[in-house]
């Protein structure tokens, strides 16, 4: 691998993506809404005297007393219901939710990596150029990679933060910073980043507009909405074990990908494809 030529690419793609406002204003908005201004805003009411008119509580209370184990008693032990809402909206619901920014934002990019390319007509010149399809490959990688990480981590941050704050003097301590968090953040956000970005340029090699490619690629929002569903449902709780076997999980499909990609790793399959 050619670490010049892959940061090459990566740069180039980046600065190519802060040029198409369609793309990146969606990139700041989405963090901006689901980490911080939503959990703040739904954190808030719950403190507030509102509590009681917030839709789906019954539902979160029955939540409540199917959680298992330790983390269940943790919960129940809390002093009121509305303390018990919080904590079951921070550390249950909430991750599931905040796994759209780092899928949504990666499907972006690299829903336009291959396509973009295509349709500024300099796809044919990087074919046939001296650079390895390997290093455009994870050049084109690390382009959505990049961006997607550090929106997802800064929007973590700004949550915790913003939660912590409001919730401080009612948990006396921090509310935000559990296992299951820390797990999420340093599991399934870099892997499942992988896996979206994988898939879509799978996608994005095969199509011929952006459009399209984007569209094929939200097929992966699918599980992430799963996930939301079994925490609602009350399907299953998220744990370390279940966070452990989630990541096992999406890092055999990223597995399965990069075999497919593998077989494309050929310049005259590449240019077939894109082409023709």
């Amino acid at each position: 691998m050619d670490k010049k030529i892959v940061w090459i690419i990566a740069k180039k793609d980046i600065k190519s993506i802060l040029a198409i406002k369609q793309i990146w204003l969606p990139m700041v908005i989405l963090p901006a809404v689901l980490c911080v201004l939503m959990p703040s805003v739904v954190v808030y009411l719950l403190q507030t005297d509102k509590f009681s008119a917030v839709n789906g509580l019954g539902q979160m209370l029955k939540l409540i007393g199917q959680i298992p184990g330790e983390a269940g008693e943790t919960v129940r032990s809390l002093d009121n219901q509305e303390s018990q809402v919080i904590y079951l909206f921070v550390n249950y619901m909430l991750p599931s939710l905040f796994l759209l920014v780092p899928v949504i934002t990666s499907m972006l990019i690299a829903a336009n990596s291959f396509v973009g390319e295509k349709e500024k007509r300099t796809l044919e010149s990087l074919l046939f150029s001296p650079i390895a399809i390997k290093d455009l490959f994870i050049g084109k990688m690390l382009a959505a990679f990049l961006p997607a990480i550090t929106l997802s981590l800064g929007g973590f941050l700004l949550s915790a933060i913003g939660i912590n704050l409001l919730t401080y003097r009612q948990f006396n301590g921090t509310l935000f910073l559990t296992v299951n968090w820390l797990m999420f953040v340093l599991l399934i956000v870099p892997s499942i980043t992988i896996l979206t970005i994988l898939f879509n340029i799978l996608i994005s090699a095969r199509v011929k507009g952006f459009q399209e490619a984007q569209q094929l690629g939200g097929i992966i929002v699918l599980p992430v909405i799963g996930l939301m569903l079994s925490q609602v449902s009350g399907l299953f709780f998220f744990s370390p074990i279940i966070i452990l076997i989630i990541a096992l999980l999406i890092i055999a499909g990223s597995a399965v990908l990069l075999w497919r990609i593998a077989k494309m790793n050929e310049r005259h399959i590449l240019f077939e494809k894109q082409v023709h």
